[in-house]
């Protein structure tokens, strides 16, 4: 996402001719975007962002687990029945 965004401002800066990126060439200012498709080509071809998704998935889980536990009252006791 951040080579989206400088490929964005770059380009602005190359259309508005702001600065020295008035005088680059354009395909200097529009290389952000094939990093970016190239990142993103990587990421889903080893399954990287599948794998960062469910990780978030399991975190979130895990925070309402442990939040259920506070308000029942059981986080952290490790009372033995009898």
């Amino acid at each position: 996402m951040y080579l989206v965004g400088l490929g964005l401002v770059l380009m602005i800066l190359k259309y508005m001719e702001i600065g020295p990126v008035a005088v680059w060439d354009w395909w200097v200012v529009l290389s952000p975007f094939g990093l970016a498709m190239a990142w993103w080509a990587w990421a889903d071809a080893t399954g990287y962002t599948k794998r960062k998704a469910m990780e978030a998935e399991n975190a979130k889980r895990q925070a309402r687990i442990e939040r259920n536990r506070d308000a029942m009252g059981t986080l952290g006791s490790k009372k033995r029945r009898r």
